[in-house]
């Protein structure tokens, strides 16, 4: 599965032309104001280094979004194996992250839906997670409209984050393959 389309998305590899945008989003504040820090460009940069090679060698991650319509880089979606331990490791994530000029156009709901049919159809995966800071009510609501459901019961300090952090704490939604 190297790459697919939704209705609206080409879900793709990474291009040498997604590097300015890419470092536009991960400067904006508005985008990156659940994360502890913006973005430079050379973070940016080591970010597409590392997930481009990942798709490259497994054949899914997490994929550049392009608007079919325009042609135009509106972000990323896809998947991902969280690379630090908490009670629901190992496991296999979605995330997303749009630049601030897609939002409310419902794509990171409908990238989302076409990244969980790739996880349970052609990986066969049994559940994929999601999380994010208990503050980002939007990535939440994405979560509740692809299915995936919050047991606060669940809910973690982000081990990557330091202690004090107003972005440490994040919700847990789950999502089982349907039939499991």
């Amino acid at each position: 599965m190297t790459e697919f389309c939704t209705s609206r998305l080409l879900l793709r590899h990474w291009q040498e032309g997604d590097r300015a945008p890419f470092a536009a989003m991960g400067a904006d504040a508005d985008v990156m104001e659940h994360f502890p820090s913006a973005l430079t460009r050379e973070q940016s940069d080591g970010f597409i280094d590392r997930v481009g090679a990942d798709l490259e060698r497994r054949g899914w991650g997490l994929w550049a979004l392009e608007e079919l319509e325009t042609g135009r880089f509106v972000g990323f979606t896809g998947l991902n194996v969280p690379g630090f331990d908490a009670h629901f490791t190992p496991a296999t994530e979605i995330g997303w992250r749009l630049r601030r000029d897609a939002w409310g156009r419902g794509f990171a709901s409908e990238a989302a839906r076409g990244v969980l049919e790739v996880a349970f159809d052609d990986l066969e995966l049994p559940e994929v997670v999601s999380f994010t800071t208990t503050a980002n009510v939007r990535s939440q609501a994405v979560m509740e409209r692809v299915g995936m459901r919050r047991d606060p019961a669940e809910d973690f300090d982000h081990p990557l984050i330091e202690q004090g952090s107003p972005h440490r704490r994040h919700v847990l939604y789950r999502l089982r393959r349907p039939g499991i």
